[in-house]
């Protein structure tokens, strides 16, 4: 079956998360798709982290399926700052949802979960079997924890009620509509505004986290979208499945890399007091591709370049609006 060529087996779908970063492409891609509604629940609305919410959220639309995309998440000091705020909000968020969509008859449930959920020092490259061979990086370990219950709670529903549900593990995103935010993003638009940034001002210098000798591997978010489509259209079994482009990144290298693609030819300090996480990250994308056809094709200094374009022309609108002058009576 050619997923790109298929018609969408479900036709109401609730997108948590899908006004985020990920949900954006997923919610396009989604829409592409002629007889598929689907309904992106705002915070306003629905706080997912109350189970009555949820219930009523799932009353007022009656989906056939639930893509699980929202998250409480950050980067490495974010998480640092607030490992009980992102234990408690994303537990109960995935927990609420997969047993009120059970309750409800939802037909499928995606649940999106995180490299952080694997090991510290899991060998590489990460295969879904050593998933519970050792407890996380202990700075993102609340967060990945909980994370992974919902990997538990799908095969115990799934053994016990037949309620189908499935888990995907995607790689460090990255990408246009990122955040930003460098008290909250994650390193590369961190580092992409600040070396932007620094260029445009004149700067001889920037500060980069850690001592730069670890290592990521980074999916391009439209790449992850699609790996997401097709494992809501495809997968249906309990064994959880990273999704991933296999290649690894040391963090020294990306620096460089992003320096050189956005132009900063200043030098780069590195924080070495700042803890770097997990040692290294590289995933094996073996079983998305035999269970579900899925290759990631964006090449990593494509995304990038996509990506800086993108802020630099997020800064030239922001730069663009009238300004408010403030006026005041004699």
């Amino acid at each position: 079956m050619d997923a790109e060529n298929s018609e969408f087996p479900y036709r109401r779908v609730v997108v948590t998360g899908g006004a985020g970063f990920l949900g954006r492409f997923v919610v396009d891609k989604l829409k592409s798709f002629p007889d598929v509604e689907v309904v992106v629940p705002r915070s306003r609305d629905y706080n997912l982290i109350q189970g009555d919410q949820v219930k009523r959220l799932l009353a007022d639309v009656e989906p056939d399926m639930v893509m699980h995309l929202a998250a409480v998440v950050g980067g490495i000091g974010h998480n640092q700052k607030n490992p009980g705020r992102f234990f408690y909000d994303n537990l109960m968020m995935g927990t609420q949802l997969i047993e009120q969509s059970r309750l409800s008859g939802v037909k499928k449930f995606v649940a999106i979960g995180t490299v952080c959920a694997y090991p510290k020092f899991t060998p590489v490259p990460f295969k879904e079997d050593d998933l519970w061979n050792g407890y996380p990086e202990e700075t993102n370990a609340p967060y990945g924890l909980a994370k992974k219950m919902m990997l538990v709670q799908a095969q115990a529903y799934r053994a016990q009620y037949g309620f189908n549900a499935i888990f995907l593990l995607p790689a460090n995103l990255y990408g246009p509509g990122d955040n930003f935010d460098l008290e909250t993003s994650h390193v590369i638009p961190a580092l992409i505004r600040k070396c932007v940034e620094a260029r445009r001002a004149g700067a001889t210098s920037i500060d980069a986290w850690g001592s730069g000798n670890v290592s990521r591997e980074f999916l391009y978010v439209e790449d992850c979208a699609e790996g997401v489509l097709r494992a809501a259209q495809l997968y249906d079994e309990s064994d959880p499945v990273n999704l991933g482009n296999g290649r690894e990144v040391l963090i020294k290298d990306l620096v460089e890399t992003v320096a050189r693609l956005a132009g900063f030819t200043g030098e780069i300090k590195w924080q070495a007091g700042k803890p770097d996480g997990q040692p290294r990250r590289q995933l094996d994308t073996s079983r998305a591709y035999e269970k579900f056809g899925f290759q990631a094709k964006t090449s990593f200094e494509d995304g990038l370049r996509k990506t800086i374009d993108w802020f630099e022309a997020s800064l030239d609108r922001e730069a663009a609006l009238p300004q408010t002058v403030a006026k005041y009576s004699p």
